[in-house]
C-alpha cells in the first residue's frame, strides 16, 4: 500500500496534476453561475425547475456529476491514453516497478479525484446556494437537518458509483488508443444517465448506477489484469 501511495504521488507530480485543481475550480464556478441563473434569475413564481430544496440538491448533483464524469475522461486521456498513443508507456514499463502497480496508481487517481471532487463540489456549491437563498428566499420549503443528512448520504453513495462509471471510457480509449474516443464516450455515458429534468433519469435508478459502476470497475480490472504479459504495442 505504501508503494502504491508513493506511485500515486509520483504520477501526480510527473503529470503536474495539481493544475487540475484550477480546472476543477473553473468547472465549479461555471456550475454555480448556471445554478444561480436558473434558480434566482430565470425562475418565475409559478413555473420553475427548482422550486424546493430537494429539487435544488438533485439538479446540482446532476450537473456536478456530469461535469466530473467528463473531467475524469480528460484525466484518463492524460494519464493513460496519451502514454499508449505516444508510446511513452514503453519507457515507463522498463523501470523496475510492477506494471500492475503503475496502472493501478493511474486508475486510482482517476477514481479518487472523481469521488472526492463530486462530494466537495456538491457540498461547497450547495452551501453557497443556500447562503444566497437565505437573503432572497426564492426556494420554497423548510431546510431540515433530516433533509441535509439524507442528501449528504445520497451524495456520497452516488459519488462512489459515479467514480466507477467514470472508468467506463477507459475501455474505448484503450481499444482505439484515442483521446477523442475516450472523451466522446464519456459524453455519451453522461448524456445517457443524466439527460432530462422533470422525468425519470437512468442515473436516478440505483440498479443502473450500481451496474454501471461495477462495469467501470470491471473495465479497470481487465485493463490491469494481464498488463505484466500483454503486448503494449
Amino acid at each position: 500500500m505504501k508503494a502504491l501511495l508513493k506511485l500515486i504521488s509520483l504520477e501526480i507530480r510527473k503529470n503536474k496534476l495539481k493544475s487540475l485543481l484550477t480546472g476543477a475550480a473553473i468547472v465549479n464556478l461555471a456550475i454555480l453561475a448556471f445554478m444561480i441563473l436558473v434558480i434566482f434569475i430565470d425562475q418565475s413564481e409559478s413555473e420553475g425547475t427548482f422550486n424546493t430544496y430537494s429539487d435544488v440538491f438533485e439538479g446540482l448533483f446532476v450537473f456536478v456529476k456530469a461535469a466530473y464524469l467528463i473531467f475524469a475522461s480528460v484525466i484518463i486521456s492524460k494519464l493513460i491514453i496519451d502514454e499508449y498513443k505516444n508510446n511513452t508507456i514503453t519507457l515507463l514499463f522498463m523501470y523496475p516497478i510492477s506494471r500492475k502497480k503503475l496502472m493501478t496508481s493511474k486508475i486510482m487517481i482517476v477514481f479518487i479525484f472523481t469521488f472526492v471532487s463530486i462530494i466537495v463540489s456538491s457540498i461547497v456549491i450547495g452551501a453557497i446556494l443556500l447562503g444566497i437563498n437565505y437573503f432572497v428566499n426564492i426556494v420554497q420549503g423548510e431546510l431540515t437537518l433530516h433533509l441535509i443528512t439524507t442528501e449528504l448520504i445520497k451524495t456520497v453513495a452516488s459519488a462512489f458509483y459515479a467514480a466507477g462509471i467514470a472508468l467506463i471510457p477507459l475501455y474505448f480509449g484503450m481499444k482505439k488508443k484515442s483521446v477523442p474516443a475516450t472523451i466522446v464516450s464519456a459524453v455519451l455515458v453522461t448524456s445517457l444517465i443524466s439527460g432530462g429534468f422533470d422525468q425519470a433519469r437512468l442515473g436516478n435508478l440505483a440498479a443502473v448506477s450500481i451496474s454501471l459502476g461495477l462495469l467501470g470497475a470491471g473495465i479497470a480490472f481487465l485493463a490491469i489484469r494481464n498488463i505484466e504479459h500483454k503486448d503494449i504495442a
